[in-house]
């Protein structure tokens, strides 16, 4: 699973010119397939200021703000030269069971109707107000391989999904 989360003051998308989804503040999560531990790690990452204003003490849940979840298969895509090469992303078949348990498990998880999603498989375009601007990236221990790299890519600071309460940043 990997994920780009990003804090937003508001976000939609768009299919054909027409907007199917929109939110206010929340996160904005672009993901490219499911873990059952990101569920928990979405909603419980510090990312927000509590309401005394200290930063990195609020989540998303602890805000009541919205989440607005979009389908990216490009997020595992490599280089080939200069055209980007997508064989490491999971297949659109089982990609699209993975996105919509993702997103019904969000559902079942916090508030149905904070939850948002686009259109899988669409061509779709993505506006978003960030926040910050504040972007983390999320990804499951599983597709990082012992050398720290990424298809030949130097991996950046990951979040470590296993850890329940603190945004942890592991150093791979």
């Amino acid at each position: 699973m990997k994920a780009l989360i990003q804090r937003v003051k508001s976000a939609n998308v768009a299919v054909n010119g027409v907007v199917i989804s929109s939110i206010e503040r929340g996160l904005c999560v672009l993901i490219d397939s499911y873990c059952p531990n990101s569920i928990r790690k979405l909603l419980n990452v510090k990312i927000f200021d509590d309401d005394n204003n200290i930063k990195w003490k609020a989540t998303v849940v602890d805000k009541q703000y919205e989440l607005l979840c979009v389908s990216q298969f490009t997020l595992y895509n490599t280089w080939k030269g200069n055209r980007p090469d997508f064989h490491n992303a999971m297949p659109a078949e089982k990609s699209r069971v993975f996105y919509e348990t993702f997103v019904q498990g969000l559902k079942e998880a916090y508030e149905p109707e904070k939850i948002k999603d686009g259109a899988f498989g669409e061509y779709m375009q993505v506006s978003i107000q960030n926040d910050g601007p504040v972007t983390f990236e999320i990804e499951s221990p599983a597709h990082i391989n012992k050398n720290n790299k990424r298809m030949g890519v130097q991996v950046v600071p990951q979040v470590d999904l296993d850890k329940e309460d603190e945004l942890s940043v592991n150093e791979k």
